[in-house]
């Protein structure tokens, strides 16, 4: 949600249909990853071994406890789509909700308050130092006239307009390498908007940005797990120290698979991203 609204920003997209946009692409995430699991256990049953099986019964009895997130999911995305609020005033919203849940479900106190606004402090400062930076690192890449020269060599290439698709996200599978996903977004959608923007995909000129804001989150998403490197690795790998990092590789790799398959159909097949803008109005 997070990079969808700060893609929303810098591109000057409406935040509110880029989430209506983002339902189905995640529905399809999920079934892909479902898939992917189903698949690793399947080869290496010992990754994953059974654990106690439940009747329908028992599964449909326990949605009880999910109603509450269910409803404020509900309450957010309804309120932003008719235009009761802003999505900025949503995050509010669901955060003020999310403190009411806690609270009739006895799960608050003054502590646990006190750590949640430190934690969210610490999340705002580092998103603002990030995008401040990224600010700065793109003032400095205008200057070097870096955006000209990459969108130069992109139109000397005389590619159709889904190969230069194809290649921009290639960039962003060599970027996630290096640079955080925030700042990545930062740092290529004045570059790359402006050109996707202009190409011929056969979409309408309204809604063929809010299908590339889902594209380019999902590439950053990726980029950020894709060998050799992937920033997200090295995190996990930090995060568990007796764990090899090749151990972490073997686990992310049927799932960038799934990631990679996935984001070639929302490319190839827009209407994953868009029907349900559209159908919505």
């Amino acid at each position: 949600s997070v990079a969808l609204i700060i893609y929303g920003l810098l591109a000057e997209v409406e935040i509110g249909k880029l989430f209506i946009a983002g339902i189905i692409p995640g529905l399809i995430t999920i079934v892909f990853y479902i898939v992917a699991i189903r698949v690793v256990c399947m080869i290496w049953p010992h990754w994953a071994p059974a654990g106690p099986r439940f009747g329908w019964r028992e599964r449909i009895y326990s949605l009880k406890r999910i109603w509450s997130i269910a409803a404020l999911f509900l309450l957010i995305m309804g309120g932003i789509f008719f235009g009761v609020f802003t999505a900025s005033e949503g995050g509010g919203i669901g955060a003020g909700g999310a403190l009411i849940i806690a609270i009739l479900r006895r799960k608050m106190s003054f502590r646990i308050f006190g750590k949640s606004l430190l934690e969210a402090g610490r999340t705002t400062s580092t998103i603002f130092m990030v995008g401040c930076g990224a600010l700065m690192l793109n003032q400095f890449v205008n200057m070097a006239g870096a955006p000209q020269e990459i969108l130069k060599f992109i139109n000397d290439l005389n590619a159709p307009p889904w190969a230069v698709i194809l290649i921009i996200l290639l960039c962003y599978l060599a970027l996630g390498m290096i640079i955080d996903g925030p700042a990545m977004i930062f740092l290529t959608v004045p570059i790359f908007v402006p050109l996707v923007e202009g190409l011929p995909l056969g979409l309408d000129p309204e809604v063929q940005l809010i299908w590339w804001g889902i594209i380019v989150v999902v590439a950053v998403e990726i980029s950020l797990i894709t060998p050799p490197i992937g920033m997200n690795i090295f995190i996990i790998s930090s995060m568990l120290p007796d764990l090899p990092i090749t151990t972490v590789y073997r686990g992310v790799f049927p799932f960038f698979i799934a990631d990679v398959l996935r984001l070639l159909i929302f490319v190839f097949f827009p209407a994953t991203a868009l029907w349900l803008v559209q159908v919505m109005g």
